[in-house]
């Protein structure tokens, strides 16, 4: 049972992710600082970077009582989300492999102002 404790937020496959935040769900939360989001992000997804996360900013108003599934470029920084976020109270799950795994399986990517995104 402790172990189940220790465990932690659980992880998503992206097309998972995918499915959850697109039927409303959940929503996505991308914890990528700013430039890495202009340069590309999934198109429904919410932006707070983990550094005003860890701060303490609070949940942009459109995620407020809902579950957040976080991602970032490669899975590291929204497991520390999810985790952070779990220890608010908040029901987080992060997306293995991140938005680099979330553009191979052919998710959509958008960039700054609706253009074709890049993961950077």
């Amino acid at each position: 049972m402790f172990s189940l404790l220790r465990r932690g937020p659980g992880r998503l496959t992206p097309q998972q992710a995918h499915q959850q935040t697109s039927d409303g769900t959940a929503v996505l939360l991308d914890v990528r600082e700013t430039p890495e989001w202009e340069a590309g992000h999934a198109p429904d997804a919410l932006h707070l970077p983990l550094s005003r996360l860890m701060a303490g900013a609070p949940l942009p108003a459109a995620a407020q009582g809902k579950p957040a599934v976080t991602i970032c470029r490669s899975g590291h920084r929204s497991q520390q989300a999810a985790k952070l976020l779990t220890g608010r109270g908040v029901q987080a799950t992060d997306v293995t492999g991140g938005m680099t795994a979330w553009a191979s399986a052919g998710l959509p990517v958008t960039g700054q102002g609706g253009s074709g995104g890049v993961i950077a």
